[in-house]
């Protein structure tokens, strides 16, 4: 893993103006508003990540190129990041739908093989019977989800 990723919070806050292209004044008031809040070190002074040198540069062309003032600028981060959330919930949401329809695929061939052991008279387990039907890929599925 590498230690300094777009997270990581290693600008100043004159290097980072000077790579977003914005005053360091500009980049205070975006702070105190709550656009793009960087890190902080021990003495609370700021450091900024690669994620908000590009979040900066977005927010000078939202205001500049779209006409949108900073209310409206902050509003669409926040739907942004709410969006961002939701698609996150969505995706595990279908993932714990996928579990659920293996399993109950499992549970209605272990029942369709007991109502067939009922029909022919067999003894309810029978020595050797296959009565749990396991798809291979609902194995796997189920394995590299849940070894984390």
């Amino acid at each position: 893993m590498d230690p300094f990723g777009d997270d990581t919070p290693v600008y100043v806050i004159s290097v980072a103006a000077q790579l977003s292209g914005l005053h360091p004044q500009t980049l205070r008031t975006y702070d105190r508003m709550g656009l793009v809040s960087p890190g902080r070190t021990a003495g609370r002074g700021r450091r900024y990540s690669m994620r908000d040198i590009v979040m900066l540069r977005e927010i000078q062309r939202l205001s500049q190129e779209e006409g949108i003032n900073l209310s409206g600028i902050k509003h669409i981060l926040e739907l942004q990041r709410d969006n961002v959330r939701l698609r996150e919930e969505l995706a595990k949401a279908h993932a714990a739908l996928e579990d659920l329809a293996n399993e109950l695929e499992s549970t209605r061939a272990v029942a369709a093989r007991l109502a067939q052991q009922r029909r022919h008279g067999e003894p309810d387990g029978t020595p050797g019977a296959d009565l749990v039907p396991i798809r291979r890929t609902s194995v796997v599925v189920w394995h590299e989800r849940n070894s984390d």
